[in-house]
């Protein structure tokens, strides 16, 4: 039974990663009619469940009851799903405004079912940020009159459902005309509930695994080997930046330069200093915040005087070599001229529509890329780029605070300091404790005094970054790639502060994990944007849900690199697997929360608690495979130090999977946190 049970855990995991591959390239109504909405795999998912529940019997897990608890909690939850596929209806209703209806349509519009009330659209309106046509809510206001009884007036707008009778309304888009709105509606009288709470077993059942006196996390905590503390060895790859030269380009004066700088404007979506906008567009361009000795706002005001002489400099910057070859470029810079010969726009000839969205086209992208940005000098040229405050007073300015606080954060390069400073400072910290621990000498007189200071100091400053985005922006910044990898960098280091003192080899740790994290995401995401949220990401499930999922990936990355040393030293290989042991509790169940949290934070926003998008299915793979690691008893080979630290360095690659193979490669609903 135990190895029928591997083999289908196994199959399940293969075939949900094959499903994600399948739904990238033939589409998701092709993965939902023949994976996920198969009986075949329903029926697999099934036999899991009933494993478990075999399980239970044949250990008597009833002597363990919180790994009872824990176990039992996804035969619920799989219960709650199987209820919901069978017992509930989903679908879309078009209201317009003052027509009365009694129906709604499948997902796919090929059905039609009936309502057991009139539902009517009294009035639909349109909240837009500040200044902008963005949309920042939209809200149906509506009339819902049952066969007998009261009408109900209720508005329905993103994170604001209405429940009646059973059936739930989500605001999902509405017509370009502003007459009509579209409303998804998910009718699910049991499942729902089995899910949620299969839900709260899961944590409570977590929580009690930690605290359980009898089970591993305690024992590992007591354990002398992990009081000892271990070692660490990881390398470290650093980019060099371009020198600049002095030239003497025709632009504004630095004090001139510099009083715009305060000067506010409609951007991007929101209302921000001249500073952002400048700062943006020479990032776009150059690839670096100044050009030579200029300011952002000396090099736009450069364009705006002399483009005569600016379209002869050499900054548009060209990454793809094969586009350089066509354009006969002799650096990585281009100027505006270079793009345009006796013919016209070369980059025209080499265009070829559709095919630059695909990721196997360097040369395509390349050229989207170039093209993007010879569009901004087009705006800039034309003044469609440059949207001042309306005089009217229709938009409110941002304070003299707001727009100090965001000069600071533009000004001072928070990630590419803090990412050298953590990658130096873990590099020093890996070597004192390779040299102490080859050479036997003891730590000096208030060394460790010094490396927690060091380690305290840098987390109050990452903090601080984090806090002035989160100021600036007016959100919690955790809504994209850039934001969550700041955030992972400082979980991480919060990490290291509370337990280097117990476990020296987190000092180090985590000092080389936040400075990578921090590394990433600055050399992805060069031009950072402080933007306002989707409709839909303003909900506090969010911060909830990307808080906790990033912990846990935070975790796991220190589990991968006690992997990496227990391979390299064999020494060390049983204290680094004990340690690696005891993060992988925090670390999956840090996960699996995450993972329910933002399956709540999905039904409160669209209606629907699971939707197999890539990155759930993905982060659900994950979840599935570092789980195996707790069952070294079912799998007596995960109980060698070897095995273990290889399992945990190659499981890893779920997590890059997950964090960036789905955001550049498949895509889905999760793509604007790419």
């Amino acid at each position: 039974m135990k190895r029928i049970f591997i083999i289908l855990y196994t199959l399940m995991l293969i075939v949900l990663g094959a499903a994600t591959l399948v739904e990238d390239s033939k589409g998701t109504s092709f993965a939902t009619d023949y994976i996920y909405g198969a009986p075949w795999f329903i029926a697999l998912w099934g036999v899991l469940a009933a494993g478990m529940v075999a399980a239970i019997v044949k250990w008597q897990l009833w002597h363990r009851f919180s790994v009872m608890m824990l176990h039992l909690s996804f035969v619920v939850i799989l219960t709650g799903a199987f209820t919901t596929f069978v017992t509930s209806k989903k679908g879309v209703v078009h209201l317009v405004n003052s027509v009365p209806v009694h129906t709604f349509q499948s997902e796919d519009m090929s059905q039609s079912y009936p309502l057991p009330f009139t539902l009517v659209l009294d009035s639909f309106s349109v909240q837009h940020y500040p200044g902008t046509m963005a949309a920042a809510n939209y809200t149906s206001a509506v009339s819902i009159t049952p066969d007998t009884g009261e009408t109900v007036h209720a508005d329905i707008s993103m994170n604001n459902i209405v429940k009646h009778s059973g059936y739930r309304f989500y605001q999902s888009s509405y017509d370009e005309d502003g007459q009509g709105s579209w409303l998804s509606v998910n009718y699910d009288p049991y499942g729902t509930g089995i899910t949620y709470l299969g839900y709260l077993l899961l944590v409570v059942s977590m929580l009690m695994v930690v605290a359980d006196r009898r089970e591993e996390v305690r024992r590992l905590l007591s354990h002398p080997l992990l009081r000892k503390g271990g070692l660490l060895m990881l390398g470290v790859m650093l980019g060099t930046m371009p020198a600049l030269a002095n030239r003497t380009l025709p632009a504004f004066n630095r004090a001139k330069a510099d009083s715009l700088a305060v000067k506010q404007v409609v951007y991007n979506d929101r209302v921000a200093p001249f500073n952002t906008l400048a700062r943006d567009f020479v990032l776009k361009l150059y690839g670096s915040a100044s050009y030579h000795d200029l300011t952002p706002e000396q090099v736009v005001s450069g364009w705006l005087l002399r483009p005569d002489v600016w379209q002869n400099e050499p900054m548009i910057l060209v990454k793809n070599a094969e586009l350089r070859r066509i354009l006969h470029l002799n650096t990585k810079y281009a100027r505006l001229t270079d793009l345009f010969d006796n013919n016209g726009y070369i980059l025209q000839r080499y265009w070829h529509g559709d095919q630059a969205a695909t990721p196997n086209d360097p040369l395509q992208k390349a050229i989207a890329e170039v093209d993007e940005k010879l569009g901004l000098v087009m705006m800039l040229q034309k003044g469609t780029l440059i949207t001042p405050l309306p005089k009217d007073g229709s938009v409110q300015p941002l304070s003299s605070t707001r727009v100090e606080a965001e000069l600071l954060y533009n000004r001072v390069p928070f990630a590419k300091v803090l990412f050298m400073v953590c990658l130096t400072l873990g590099l020093v910290a890996f070597g004192r404790l390779v040299y102490r621990n080859l050479s036997g000498r003891p730590a000096l007189k208030h060394e460790h005094a010094v490396w927690s200071g060091l380690l305290y100091a840098v987390t109050l400053a990452l903090l601080f970054a984090f806090g002035l985005r989160w100021y600036v922006a007016g959100h919690v910044p955790m809504s994209n790639g850039f934001e969550t990898m700041q955030f992972m960098a400082l979980a991480t280091l919060v990490v290291s502060c509370l337990t280097h003192r117990r476990f020296g080899v987190m000092l180090p740790f985590g000092l080389i994990l936040s400075g990578f994290a921090l590394l990433v995401s600055f050399l992805g995401q060069s031009n950072p944007q402080v933007t306002n949220l989707m409709p839909v990401l303003v909900s506090p499930w969010l911060s909830l849900h990307v808080s906790v999922v990033m912990m846990g990936y935070a975790l796991l990355a220190f589990t991968m690199l006690t992997g990496i040393m227990g391979l390299c030293l064999p020494r060390q290989a049983t204290q680094l697997m004990l340690l690696g042991r005891l993060l992988l509790y925090p670390a999956v169940f840090c996960l699996g929360i995450g993972i329910f949290l933002g399956a709540v934070w999905a039904n409160q926003s669209w209606g629907a608690y699971w939707s197999w998008d890539p990155k759930e299915t993905w982060a659900l793979i994950t979840f599935m495979t570092y789980a195996i690691a707790f069952h070294n008893h079912s799998l007596p080979w995960l109980s060698k130090p070897r095995h273990f630290h290889w399992f945990c360095t190659l499981a890893f690659l779920t997590v890059l999977m997950t964090y960036f193979g789905v955001n550049f490669v498949l895509g889905g609903m999760h793509s604007y946190a790419g």
